[in-house]
């Protein structure tokens, strides 16, 4: 699967600046104990069971580090996995090792947590046609690697910024005063940028919803904290014109239902900001 924001570029950005952070002038607590060319492996254990993600990106950071270090990936991205596993096996100096354990297991929990998570939620909706989204609830400067983990966990991406998508939701239209006025002056912005975006319009009743199929040029109609009778309204409104999200207030005890409505897509924030960590760890072999 190829996704625009998974660049090489930006990978290596990503982990460049996480291990300028990490280690600042030197690891000293490594660089004072361990002998120079000690050499030494270590291997990823898995102590919970869940869907694993990141191995790809650990790879990539131990490299990145040092490249003579040798990664054996004994599962991949996306594969679910128990407790006692081994997820991969590395080898090399020990100094490399113990200077990339923590930012490979920083990330490789939290993306492991988040696809665990994912994969549950799109499990719960897989009878319907709605498609589970991700949102812009990310932490900063960690957003390519939750919406990665997203995308393994069998979810799909929302936009990944402000750049690549209009959204207006509720402060938009109140500040541009109404739905209608809002949609105009996105479309004439669009058109003097030159600027082939798409246009998504949140509302948060059935007079909205109808302001947002007035106004045209609308691709997706987010229903906003909407119960599922009034969602199931709304869609047979809309009638196919544009594209429905439901969002707000989503977790495992109503998703279904709201799939059940007939809406296109699901937003759920919590995927990035409420999922648990994967219990993993990196161990020295002896």
């Amino acid at each position: 699967m190829k996704i625009k924001y998974l660049t090489k570029q930006a990978i290596l950005k990503f982990i460049d600046a996480a291990l300028k952070e990490d280690i600042g002038d030197g690891d000293h607590s490594t660089l004072a104990a361990i002998p120079e060319e000690l050499q030494q492996e270590a291997k990823l254990l898995i102590k919970s069971d869940g869907v694993i993600a990141g191995l790809q990106l650990a790879e990539w950071i131990f490299k990145r580090f040092d490249a003579e270090l040798e990664v054996d990936l004994l599962k991949e991205d996306g594969d679910i996995v128990s407790e006692g596993e081994i997820g991969l096996i590395v080898k090399g100096k020990a100094r490399s090792i113990l200077s990339t354990e923590r930012l490979v297991l920083n990330c490789m929990q939290r993306m492991s947590g988040i696809a665990t998570y994912t994969r549950d939620l799109a499990d719960m909706i897989k009878h319907t046609h709605a498609k589970l989204l991700d949102t812009r609830k990310t932490g900063p400067n960690f957003r390519i690697c939750e919406k990665w983990a997203v995308s393994i966990g069998g979810g799909e991406n929302h936009r990944f910024g402000l750049y690549d998508m209009v959204m207006l939701k509720d402060n938009h239209v109140d500040y541009a005063g109404g739905i209608k006025e809002a949609v105009k002056r996105t479309k004439k912005y669009l058109a003097e940028k030159d600027k082939d975006l798409k246009i998504e319009v949140e509302t948060r009743n059935l007079d909205e919803v109808k302001d947002a199929l007035e106004a045209g040029g609308v691709d997706v109609i987010m229903l906003d904290n909407m119960l599922p009778s009034a969602m199931r309204e709304a869609i047979q409104l809309i009638g196919g014109k544009c594209k429905t999200e439901a969002s707000g207030g989503i977790t495992e005890k109503n998703i279904k239902e709201m799939a059940e409505t007939g809406v296109d897509y699901i937003s759920v924030g919590a995927l990035t900001h409420s999922y648990t960590s994967l219990d993993i760890s990196l161990k020295a072999v002896k």
